[in-house]
């Protein structure tokens, strides 16, 4: 088993720790928090008491063989860099970085070290992604989709009482892009490749975080519109349409509930769904993978990491492009 560390103390570090501890081939060894009393009570939860509130002795520490961060967006590139440099594998929360050389100076760094650095977006790492691509060969080539992840986030109405959670501020490199949209983004890439022409329109808060946006993607033989919103909660899904019949999935970020509706109307159920831990499991099972099967995952691994640096390239630009300004651009 290989021990890993965590930064971060949100709900979504409890998913990973979950899933991560039920594949079997992890420990969690040590948890970083910026107060001791708040590591304490947080590793508490699994019989964990090892708390760094310095990163740099959390990354020079022998008890940790690996990573994972899910800290503000803004410290992403940062925090990694600290444990890459002291030896340590990453898998570090989705956007790995706000600008796409950064991510490529880290992945850089990682290769001459010898270790992984992984974006954690579950899309790469689901067993259903592979069963989504084998329903879209049975609908016929794609001609137009709609990848669509609205979810209204709880801090909305905090925001609109006049505070400013981190979710909405853009000094912290957020917004629904780089949230949710991200989700979009992966499997329009990774499904269809670089679009021929690329339009966003963003809405924009008074905060000058984007609420919500939608991308328009032209391919040569297809449409792909990408549509997500922290302010707005979706009540249709995601779809493919080919020339067969059409691929409903009804939630892009899990991969959950995907069917197939055939132009007779016949119906063909795809997959349902699992706990988000168990999808998270997936991410960890994989770095677990590539960690001691350097060899054998290579492909893989750098396939995953070449798409990592084509997305990052796109969000900086549809931020660019819709107006998403953050103050560590150039």
């Amino acid at each position: 088993m290989l021990r890993f560390g965590t930064v971060g103390t949100s709900w979504i570090t409890d998913s990973y720790i979950e899933g991560a501890l039920d594949c079997g081939l992890w420990t969690l060894a040590a948890v970083y928090s910026r107060t001791r009393e708040k590591g304490l009570a947080f590793g508490a939860k699994y019989g964990v008491d090892t708390v760094f509130t310095d990163l740099e002795k959390m990354a020079a520490s022998d008890a940790i063989d690996a990573v994972y961060i899910a800290s503000p967006n803004k410290l992403h590139t940062a925090h990694a860099r600290v444990f890459l440099e002291h030896g340590k594998h990453v898998i570090c929360e989705k956007p790995l970085a706000a600008h796409a050389d950064e991510v490529r100076a880290l992945q850089a760094l990682a290769a001459e070290r010898g270790l992984v650095y992984l974006e954690a977006i579950m899309f790469m790492h689901l067993p259903q992604r592979r069963l989504l691509e084998a329903a879209l060969e049975k609908i016929g080539p794609v001609t137009m989709a709609k990848i669509d992840f609205c979810q209204r986030s709880s801090k909305y109405d905090a925001y609109l009482a006049g505070n400013l959670p981190n979710i909405f501020n853009p000094a912290l490199e957020t917004g629904a892009l780089m949230d949710l949209g991200v989700y979009c983004v992966y499997p329009a890439l990774h499904l269809f490749g670089e679009p021929e022409n690329m339009q966003i329109t963003a809405r924009l808060l008074d905060s000058g975080a984007d609420g919500s946006g939608i991308v328009a993607m032209q391919y040569p033989d297809k449409l792909v519109n990408l549509v997500y919103s922290k302010i707005g909660q979706a009540g249709a899904n995601t779809d493919f349409q080919g020339d067969r019949g059409t691929v409903s999935v009804e939630s892009i970020s899990r991969l959950a509930n995907i069917e197939i509706v055939y132009n007779d109307g016949t119906r063909e159920k795809v997959c349902g769904e699992e706990p988000k831990y168990k999808l998270m499991g997936y991410e960890a099972k994989d770095f677990y993978r590539y960690i001691t099967e350097p060899e054998a995952s290579a492909a893989e691994y750098a396939a995953c990491r070449a798409l990592a640096c084509r997305v990052s390239a796109c969000m900086e630009k549809l931020r660019a492009d819709g107006g998403i300004r953050f103050p560590s651009d150039r």
